[in-house]
């Protein structure tokens, strides 16, 4: 008997394919159509923000980000992921007992060092049942398998928590070496395609310029991860660049309804 605790699959065949070689193509395709920042060095990013919905929608804008990835490998033995809590009500931030995640590309071994040591904030607890059926997670999995190859997980599920938990639990994540952050959030939801291009404008702008105050709910469902991203950029100096912004309208759906997504990368 296997005494490793696995955290599998959620939402595979759903958000994206259930088949490894399809699950393969697709974001290859999405990565290699991805067009790069010249001005942008993927050595000195330290961290991103990229969307989390099907892939038919928000895949092409996660590649803008996690393109740059593949320079990356030599430098990231661990990956801090965090992302909202969509269906367990939850104060603070919550971690997993698993010590592996599963995706159809195999599993993600956990860092336990690093997440016990998170355990120790007194806004952080271990709940398994926040990361069961949590999508915004899992759906960026493949796309770190692909670009980084082997690293250690630390996933983070975010509920009701202040920038500063969220800096907090940051800055003691990042302290190790060889740490790369990963933010999940949407933008916009559900309003016509004019009014979210505005909506969405305003957030890339809120990002670029590290304003924290300038983004809640409205502007993106991850907003309490990014806000504590924004305050911890403001403290270490780092800047953040917008390298795609569209939504659902733009990729595979109708524009009365929209979702939108960004994707950031912070050097």
């Amino acid at each position: 008997m296997n005494p490793n605790k696995i955290r599998p699959t959620a939402v595979a065949g759903m958000f994206y394919p259930s088949d490894p070689q399809e699950l393969l193509r697709e974001v290859s395709g999405y990565l290699s159509a991805s067009e790069p920042d010249e001005n942008l060095h993927a050595k000195d990013i330290k961290a991103i923000i990229a969307p989390h919905a099907g892939y038919i929608y928000s895949g092409p804008v996660a590649a803008s980000a996690y393109r740059y990835l593949d320079q990356l490998k030599s430098q990231v033995s661990n990956v801090i992921l965090i992302g909202p809590s969509h269906r367990v009500p939850l104060l603070g931030l919550a971690t997993s007992s698993a010590d592996y995640f599963n995706t159809p590309l195999g599993n993600i071994p956990i860092n336990r060092d690093i997440t016990d040591e998170l355990n120790s904030l007194p806004f952080v607890t271990e709940l398994d049942q926040a990361h069961m059926m949590e999508h915004s997670l899992e759906v960026h999995l493949p796309f770190l398998q692909l670009t980084l190859g082997e690293f250690q997980l630390v996933p983070i599920v975010a509920g009701d928590a202040s920038p500063d938990e969220v800096d907090q639990l940051i800055t003691k994540a990042l302290h190790h070496k060889k740490t790369l952050l990963v933010i999940s959030s949407d933008l916009s939801h559900y309003h016509d395609y004019q009014t979210a291009q505005k909506l969405d404008s305003d957030t890339c702008h809120a990002i670029e310029t590290l304003s924290i105050n300038e983004l809640d709910s409205q502007h993106a469902c991850g907003y309490i991860p990014v806000r504590g991203l924004l305050k911890y950029a403001r403290e270490n100096g780092l800047t953040a660049k917008t390298v795609d912004c569209r939504n659902s309208g733009d990729t595979a759906g109708p524009r009365n309804e929209v979702v939108g997504y960004g994707a950031y990368v912070f050097t």
